[in-house]
């Protein structure tokens, strides 16, 4: 059994009907007040050291908490599971230097992954455990609960955790936007949505053409590699005016930073509402926001995101 990331119809989906429950939007309601409350707690953490990294302490830490808080894994070894993400999607791309440096960090994920699937091991009420449920119903063998718990962590976290990075920039860097999130913190939502878009954090996908086609004026032929180039989308001109530059008004609820069709992103409500509750911890606790160095862009090949965002705040004072 492949993957969710790897796998067509009609197996794709009843891979996706595991744990669509959870990510439908009823099941992330029951949700919703945890992952408020973890982020006004990490939050306030970081307002009361005053200067942190948007990367390190903020986009590395909370949504890949939280995605594994939710499927349900121990503390201990969390911190093979971005590395291990991030390593997971350069592998989707060329085979080049990146991905050679890399492959201990995808080892090590392989290897802990491959004990999880372990009821044991999972807080009961997770994701773990509906997955493990699967397998007792016949609908997932021992491997395909590992191949499935860890689809869904590399794709629920990589697209969070580098749409965060970006959006801890901008705040820094345009005033402007800052500004008119605290004035209403309504508009996270929509300012996220414009960063996915501008920021597309996973470029694009590949894909195997089953058959032979004339595409743009070019033939494809049956068995190619066609990589469906999201970010390119999402700053095409004919669509989006002015595209490489962030618009306070723009609301690109078409954007295709979640993919599109059959492997449209399953989690995508989910990273909604982690980037909403970040956002709104932010607002709430922090007066001003500014960087404090250079921003790194990270090199992944097929992940657009950074390594260090180096930044300062000030505490919102009490009213």
């Amino acid at each position: 059994m492949g993957s969710v990331l790897a796998s067509d119809p009609p197996e794709h989906n009843a891979l996706r009907g595991i744990l669509s429950e959870k990510l439908a939007p009823r099941g992330l309601a029951k949700v919703r007040d945890q992952i408020s409350a973890d982020a006004h707690r990490l939050v306030a953490d970081l307002v009361a050291r005053r200067t942190f990294d948007g990367v390190a302490d903020v986009a590395r830490v909370f949504p890949v908490n939280v995605v594994a808080d939710l499927v349900g894994l121990p503390v201990e070894g969390r911190e093979k599971l971005q590395p291990g993400a991030d390593a997971t999607f350069a592998g989707f791309g060329p085979f080049n230097d990146y991905v050679m440096a890399h492959l201990p960090h995808l080892q090590a994920y392989t290897e802990w992954m491959g004990t999880m699937a372990d009821r044991s091991k999972l807080t009961p009420g997770g994701w773990g455990e509906a997955v493990m449920d699967a397998v007792d119903e016949g609908r997932l063998t021992q491997l395909g609960a590992i191949k499935t718990l860890s689809a869904y962590l590399v794709a629920g976290m990589d697209t969070t955790v580098n749409a965060i990075s970006a959006l801890m920039r901008l705040f820094a860097e345009r005033q402007d936007v800052w500004a008119a999130v605290k004035a209403d913190q309504r508009l996270a939502p929509q300012f996220f949505e414009e960063v996915l878009r501008l920021e597309t954090p996973v470029v694009g996908f590949f894909r195997v053409a089953t058959r032979e086609i004339t595409f743009g004026g070019s033939v494809v032929p049956a068995g190619a590699k066609v990589l469906l180039h999201w970010a390119a989308a999402n700053r095409d001109p004919a669509k989006y005016p002015d595209p490489d530059t962030f618009h306070i008004d723009r609301k690109p609820l078409d954007h295709v930073a979640f993919g599109y069709g059959p492997h449209a992103c399953t989690g995508q409500g989910l990273a909604r509402m982690e980037a909403a509750a970040l956002l709104e911890a932010l607002a709430t606790q922090a007066s001003t926001i500014e960087l404090t160095g250079d921003p790194v862009r990270g090199r992944n090949p097929v992940v657009r995101g950074y390594e260090s965002v180096p930044l300062r705040v000030t505490p919102e004072k009490p009213a």
